[in-house]
């Protein structure tokens, strides 16, 4: 299987690189936060305000790891989804796991919606500590890991595609 799996905290661009990345390769793409509100009938902001934080990512966790094998296809996974280690070996033997990295600073730049983004955190939490307890967890499950602060989206592309192997 040549699928390349996109992971790395919410606003590092995994979604629009995705799709550029597919287009580039000629690859299929999709977001797993898509088929995440497929499967519950909301938006990801609405499943953890009604259902809690708890359920969304045993929600996540369960529909990422029940993913049909696929090939050729570039996967853009919810920020959270490191947090899942059954969604995350499946994820693993699936492809390629490219962690696309930036620093909190620019995080915190992207982000200006975080209350209707559907970020998986507890009441009181802010980015910084979300960032503090994923970091880990991202280099943990990362095979390549692409330093993006200082790339432009294409860039950002064109060192994916440098780096993974797609022979």
């Amino acid at each position: 299987m040549k699928n390349i799996i996109l992971i790395g905290m919410p606003g590092c661009g995994k979604s629009t690189a995705g799709v550029l990345l597919a287009k580039t390769l000629g690859y299929s793409f999709f977001d797993t936060d898509l088929l995440v509100q497929q499967q519950a009938g909301k938006k990801l902001f609405e499943i953890i305000r009604d259902d809690g934080m708890d359920a969304f990512l045993q929600l996540e966790n369960d529909t990422v790891a029940a993913l049909e094998d696929t090939d050729e296809t570039v996967i853009a996974t919810g920020g959270s989804v490191v947090l899942g280690e059954k969604a995350m070996a499946h994820l693993s033997r699936m492809g390629q796991v490219v962690y696309l990295q930036l620093p909190l600073s620019q995080i915190e730049q992207r982000i200006s919606n975080i209350r209707t983004r559907g970020i998986a955190m507890e009441p009181g939490e802010g980015l910084c500590d979300v960032y503090a307890r994923r970091v880990p967890l991202y280099e943990r499950y990362a095979d390549i890991v692409v330093p993006a602060a200082s790339l432009s989206l294409e860039e950002t592309v064109e060192e994916i595609v440098r780096r993974v192997d797609v022979k």
